[in-house]
């Protein structure tokens, strides 16, 4: 596993409970140091990592997506050797996924593109795969993967590239979700009422058709600060929202509410509401994702 940090380390602990030997890899002492003390072996090179593995290999990349990503394969792909199998479980754009596949293919390795969707929760919940390589590669990956993901929560979606396209769409879909919920949170909050904002998402947890694991999540959020007044309502597009409404576009597809909900993300730097400070609160809690404090 390469990159140990929120998600990486916790998926780096399941496979290890689980009775899979997991070597990790992380430039951060501070994040080897917490792998270590969750049984995971770790080394602190690249070159080390691959050294502690026996042929054929299976790397997971767990880092940001553009040149970190690019920069770990980079390195990585003159110490592999042929029948090696590379992941990559990060948020990838899904064309640079099969331009890796095919630069992977030419020297004889396996290129394997995992969308990866659970957040700081995976580690307890499992994790949802959308997953794109060969059925060769997958076939060698599933014991790893069926330990990661829960029962259902696995998908081998097609070639690569196929499951970060899959996994892009997933969180366009995400953007919209979180824009509904914040928008209607805040004509409640509003309204001609003194409503309990917390109470309410409590009450839509149960019988709802609105009823979710993110409602699970702003009804904790809420019952903490019932108005979020410790958040800004400042909220980050990570790029997979912006690729999602990109390709709608390119394909000619109506996706108003995807691309309108990060138009808004772009608004709520300028502003503070509390529809933005519900989805800030919701990223933080499903991912983990930095918010701004006041």
């Amino acid at each position: 596993m390469v990159g140990l940090g929120k998600m990486g380390g916790n998926m780096a602990q399941r496979l290890h409970e689980a009775g899979h030997r997991i070597v990790g890899f992380d430039p951060s002492e501070e994040s080897r140091k917490r792998a270590q003390e969750s049984g995971v072996e770790t080394v602190q090179s690249l070159e080390a990592l691959v050294g502690a593995l026996r042929a054929p290999r299976a790397i997971w990349l767990m880092v940001p997506s553009g040149d970190p990503t690019e920069s770990a394969i980079h390195d990585l792909l003159p110490q592999l050797a042929k029948g090696d199998i590379l992941v990559d479980g990060g948020n990838s754009y899904y064309k640079d996924s099969m331009r890796r596949g095919d630069l992977c293919s030419a020297q004889g390795i396996e290129f394997v593109d995992a969308g990866t969707s659970g957040g700081i929760w995976g580690l307890k919940e499992g994790y949802c795969l959308m997953v794109g390589g060969s059925a060769e590669a997958f076939s060698r990956l599933e014991p790893l993967l069926r330990a990661l993901a829960p029962e259902g929560g696995l998908l081998h979606a097609g070639p690569c590239g196929a499951g970060h396209y899959v996994k892009m769409v997933h969180n366009g879909v995400e953007y919209g979700m979180l824009e509904a919920y914040g928008e209607g949170f805040e004509i409640l909050a509003r309204g001609p009422f003194d409503l309990h904002l917390g109470e309410i998402a409590e009450n839509w947890r149960h019988g709802s058709v609105v009823r979710s694991w993110l409602l699970d999540l702003l009804t904790k959020a809420l019952q903490n600060d019932p108005q979020l007044q410790h958040l800004r309502g400042y909220v980050e597009d990570s790029g997979e929202g912006r690729w999602t409404a990109q390709e709608a576009i390119d394909r000619g597809i109506a996706a108003p509410v995807i691309t309108l909900s990060l138009q808004q993300r772009f608004l709520s730097r300028q502003e503070d509401t509390l529809s933005n400070r519900v989805i800030a609160a919701l990223r933080n809690e499903f991912g983990g994702h930095a918010v701004q404090n006041k």
